[in-house]
């Protein structure tokens, strides 16, 4: 399912209204960039997540205050094309998997990227570059 934007300004209302992050659900900051490795960490751990919680999906967004939930804006990959990270993270999870969707919000507080990641297949857990990620709490292990 594609969202639409006003569909994703309500989930991410939704999501900032957790009382914290869950373990298919991760905010970052990330004004300036965001290493690729930490992205291909976390993508497993969420894709992982998603699976054992049973939800349909994970959700990484960039943009965004962990602890207070504010939304800070994020210059992560502006100007620069951000499907291309679904290729390239592709290269080095399991089965080539990849995002569902990448999502960019402009928002009035700052630029929003929200990546929506798919649940591993049941009994399958996803790797990054042969390792094997998951959460503890709010914590990538």
């Amino acid at each position: 399912m594609k969202y639409s934007d006003q569909q994703l300004v309500q989930k991410l209302s939704d999501f900032r209204k957790l009382p914290r992050e869950t373990e298919w659900l991760e905010f970052k900051e990330a004004k300036r960039t965001f290493y690729f490795q930490e992205l291909g960490k976390y993508f497993s751990a969420l894709s992982n997540e998603a699976q054992l919680q049973s939800v349909d999906c994970g959700w990484l967004i960039l943009g965004v205050e962990n602890k207070n939930k504010k939304i800070v804006g994020t210059a992560y990959r502006q100007g620069c094309s951000i499907d291309g990270l679904k290729h390239d993270i592709a290269q080095h999870v399991t089965g080539n998997i990849s995002f569902i969707e990448i999502y960019e919000l402009t928002l009035p507080e700052g630029r929003v990227l929200m990546f929506q990641i798919p649940p591993a297949p049941e009994g399958i857990p996803i790797a990054w570059q042969g390792h094997f990620y998951g959460r503890d709490g709010e914590s990538l292990v």
